[in-house]
């Protein structure tokens, strides 16, 4: 029985432990004001003197309300975090205007630190995510939706997902927040194409089993960064 409960009181704690680790840590104070101008380099930022902090380090004239340009892949992303707004440090969040031309996208991307939650504000987006390697035969699961104005939609942190105007004739705009100061975002496509320097082209012929002329061919395209 006492070798029972010890395992039990194992498992509760590994599993405590590790929610601990899956957002941003919790704040032991009211704010912690990130000190940009702090040589100090720690998980975050350095906290600025409290007595020093004024309304200006919690806010900023973002204009979300105003539509953007988007590029070649039909979008642009407007984040909001605490390289914007100072005062977000420590608090575990963050938010994101994305506009979406007709017929554009958001391609497929992760947030390795932030789970999103998505709400469109206008048009329709097709939007889905991915889950992590599972064992045959549920492999990596698809889940998708379409959402219309006043939808709401989720994705787990970390795993590949997307957002898609289906549209051709108008532009959707949509608002997101995330669980991180600083979700950050891998782009799929730039990364493993347009990364600085190339990964060899023998490396991703065999991961992508095609051959290496179509690989150097997608090397050379121009991937573009769809984030403000």
């Amino acid at each position: 029985i006492i070798l029972s409960s010890f395992l039990l009181l194992a498992v509760l704690l590994a599993l405590v432990s590790w929610q601990a680790t899956a957002s941003d840590p919790s704040p032991l104070q009211d704010f912690c004001v990130a000190d940009m101008n702090s040589p100090v380099r720690v998980n975050g930022f350095v906290c600025k003197n409290p007595m020093e902090v004024n309304a200006d380090d919690f806010f900023k004239a973002a204009a979300l309300d105003k539509p953007r340009v988007t590029n070649k892949v039909g979008s642009n992303v407007t984040l909001i975090n605490v390289m914007q707004i100072a005062g977000l440090n420590t608090l575990g969040i963050s938010i994101a205007r994305i506009d979406y031309a007709p017929l554009g996208q958001n391609p497929p991307h992760t947030h390795p630190r932030a789970t999103e939650i998505l709400t469109v504000l206008e048009g329709t987006l097709y939007v889905g995510f991915v889950t992590s390697n599972q064992p045959a035969p549920n492999r990596n699961k698809f889940l998708s939706k379409v959402l219309n104005k006043g939808d709401v939609f989720v994705f787990p942190v970390g795993l590949i997902h997307f957002q898609f105007n289906p549209n051709p004739h108008k532009p959707a705009v949509a608002i997101a927040a995330l669980s991180s100061q600083n979700p950050g975002a891998i782009t799929i496509a730039n990364a493993v194409f347009g990364s600085d320097p190339q990964i060899s082209d023998d490396v991703l012929a065999k991961a992508f089993q095609v051959e290496k002329n179509t690989i150097d061919w997608l090397q050379a395209q121009f991937w573009e960064n769809n984030h403000n």
